[in-house]
């Protein structure tokens, strides 16, 4: 029998080529969302997914329940690849990424669906986050399968997860799956970069504040109710609360502390009318250590309260996303560890666990209590892959080396003892 680490190395060592075009495929398809039509991307993996030798479930979210996610259409891929006695004592672990993407936005010097390479770096939207771990994933389970082939005792099972609605909160994508009872996994790895291992994240809560007042002529501004006053001064108490936020620093290394930012702001009739109704939207990061309904509670009375000395006004608080933190299971060390020291020795620095300050949809795999780490390809920082900016772009080094990095975790997980 043949080294079942050489066998990996030298399977993905032939197949780069490869590998960088079916990630160009991927890239050269749209999947913007919004809008959030997405099955064409779905329909493109599938197809690509199959022409590398394997079965596809294609499972579309029926149109009303995409349409509640603000989407347009949806379909999620499953593979299904079984080692040893019909995997059936070994684990299971589900590799997900998502195909959806930030819409492209300006400021572009390369085409975003191109898949333009300059300098050993990858160009288009979605290149990095995360149509790149479509091809980490894939292609370390072939490295896998040739392993087996090869003679290398393996059990469990491997299940790719390529979903669509990460931008929209993984509703319909991770918990969906989970929800129908497609999948029911011991193990998760979700899209991540090259040299973190992430074992926890931030949760992530969207409020639309609605305040209603009365329009009136600018001439008699008193005989109105004015709605951008009232939105003033709740925005001017959230922002001094804000300040205290940074007196909160999370235990978990990479999080930091909690934000809040107001990142849509909308009202207003014309230049001479008193306005009578302003909308704002805000976004609440919260560390793994928060409960995410006591914090949605403090801001809606903080916001109730600054709202209430104005007569005549009424507020309407509207939750958009509550999107739970992301934090360690029990039973997922040995993955963490395995990630950890394979991830060490192929990008030749330490790469240990620690915490990012964002949200994934990863977090629905925790929820349903499956342990789930985030790893795959991309460089030191979402700066520098321009992740949902302009020019987004990935090392396509990096992403030859975490390929290596998952197939090595997945042999030590599946190898029998």
């Amino acid at each position: 029998m043949s080294n079942p680490e050489d066998v990996i190395r030298a399977t993905l060592q032939a197949e780069r080529d490869a590998q960088v075009r079916f990630l160009a495929e991927l890239v050269k398809v749209p999947s913007d969302n919004p809008a959030g039509d997405c099955a064409a991307h779905g329909e493109r993996a599938a197809a690509l997914l199959e022409e590398l030798g394997f079965t596809v479930e294609r499972h579309p979210v029926p149109e009303e329940t995409v349409k509640a996610a603000g989407m347009i259409t949806a379909t999620n891929l499953i593979v299904r690849k079984k080692f040893g006695a019909q995997g059936e004592d070994g684990p299971v672990i589900a590799l997900n990424a998502h195909g959806d993407v930030v819409p492209p936005g300006e400021g572009w010097t390369k085409d975003p669906y191109g898949a333009e390479i300059e300098d050993g770096w990858m160009y288009g939207r979605g290149v990095a986050v995360s149509k790149s771990d479509f091809a980490t994933y894939t292609y370390a389970l072939i490295a896998l399968e040739r392993a087996a082939a090869a003679g290398v005792a393996l059990n469990g099972t491997v299940e790719l997860h390529f979903t669509y609605d990460e931008e929209a909160g993984g509703e319909i994508g991770p918990r969906w799956l989970i929800d129908q009872g497609l999948t029911k996994p011991d193990l998760s790895i979700g899209a991540g970069f090259s040299y973190n291992v992430v074992t926890a994240h931030n949760g992530c809560l969207h409020l639309e504040v609605t305040v209603d007042g009365k329009s009136a002529h600018a001439a008699m501004p008193y005989t109105g109710h004015d709605a951008l006053e009232a939105a003033n001064a709740i925005l001017t108490a959230l922002y001094a609360w804000r300040r205290g936020l940074s007196e909160t620093v999370s235990e978990i290394e990479g999080i930091g502390s909690p934000q809040m930012t107001v990142g849509l702001i909308d009202g207003g009739i014309n230049t001479n009318v008193v306005p009578d109704r302003v909308t704002f939207r805000l976004d609440r990061r919260m560390i793994p250590e928060e409960n995410p309904e006591q914090a949605e509670a403090e801001l809606r009375a903080l916001i109730e309260s600054a709202a209430a000395p104005f007569e005549g006004i009424t507020v309407t608080i509207r939750r958009i996303l509550l999107a739970a933190p992301l934090m360690p299971l029990e039973g997922g060390e040995r993955l963490t560890e395995s990630l950890a020291a394979r991830a060490t020795d192929v990008m030749g620095e330490p790469v240990a666990p620690k915490g990012v300050p964002l949200y994934t949809d990863a977090r629905h795999y925790t929820a349903a209590g499956v342990p789930t780490v985030l790893y795959g390809a991309g460089p030191h920082t979402i700066e520098e892959a321009n992740a949902h900016r302009a020019d987004e772009r990935l090392p396509l080094e990096d992403l030859h080396k975490a390929t290596e990095v998952v197939a090595l975790t997945l042999l030590d997980l599946l190898k029998e003892a």
